[in-house]
């Protein structure tokens, strides 16, 4: 379990699912400039910073091309990063492709897995949140091509202006891929990522279970001591959690 301690008057920030391309650029813009601005005003009471994936709708590393576009974040980010803010990026469905860029670049460490963290002597259990539990079935299959080294070589031959071109295209207009699942609560007795929370509380105890993927924000009491909450997205809820030390609370952009 890993270590973070806070400092007086500080926070810890989560967000995720921002999409960034989806459906163009050009159409995401707006919502980039939004979190751009959200990054910048928590910038002086920020202690750390969980990205929990999908911050682009489509990623991929060749070994020197990135896809072009979303200056204005990676730009940020990387100033919060040299100010010395912790920021730690968790791989989403859509950018399972990270390789190395944003550690060399913006000295922000990639998880490709949940981590657990203890925070100010709080426990978190934190991921993305795609192909936990039971269901969930298509992303499971989808993830074990696209992670899979062979299929990741053979896409790397592709001239990035195609590669990238076909990944924006697949990744918007099919389902399995992009996560247009149906947007509504499913019930507590059938939310996958509850149920995966559910299980791991067998086992070990856990104050906080963190995911994104389902693009509902949702604050779910799993037992007296243990929460789960999903974190929404950048698209419709405009929603993130904050972390004060002692409490977690559900927060949504401009209230």
């Amino acid at each position: 379990m890993k270590n973070l301690t806070l400092q007086k008057g500080k926070k810890v920030y989560f967000a995720s699912d921002n999409h960034l391309g989806a459906p163009t650029n050009k159409d995401s813009l707006p919502r980039e400039k939004k979190f751009v601005a959200w990054l910048d005003s928590i910038k002086e009471d920020a202690g750390a910073i969980f990205l929990m994936g999908d911050l682009f709708d489509f990623w991929f590393e060749y070994r020197t091309v990135v896809p072009k576009g979303f200056t204005r974040t990676l730009g940020k980010l990387a100033e919060l990063s040299d100010r010395g803010i912790q920021i730690t990026y968790f791989v989403g469905n859509h950018d399972l492709w990270m390789n190395g860029y944003f550690e060399e670049e913006l000295n922000i460490p990639v998880y490709h897995k949940p981590q657990q963290f203890l925070i100010n002597d709080t426990s978190f259990f934190i991921g993305h949140g795609d192909g936990l539990g039971p269901d969930d079935k298509g992303f499971k299959r989808m993830k074990k091509v696209f992670t899979n080294p062979f299929a990741k070589w053979l896409f790397k031959w592709l001239h990035p202006d195609l590669g990238v071109r076909l990944g924006q295209h697949l990744s918007v207009n099919n389902k399995i891929i992009s996560g247009d699942a149906d947007a509504k609560f499913l019930g507590e007795d059938k939310e996958w990522l509850v149920l995966y929370a559910k299980r791991k509380l067998e086992t070990q105890h856990y104050d906080h279970f963190i995911f994104g993927h389902r693009h509902l924000p949702m604050e779910i009491q799993l037992n007296e001591k243990s929460v789960y909450t999903n974190l929404g997205d950048w698209i419709s809820y405009f929603t993130y959690a904050v972390f004060d030390g002692e409490k977690l609370a559900l927060e949504k952009l401009g209230e």
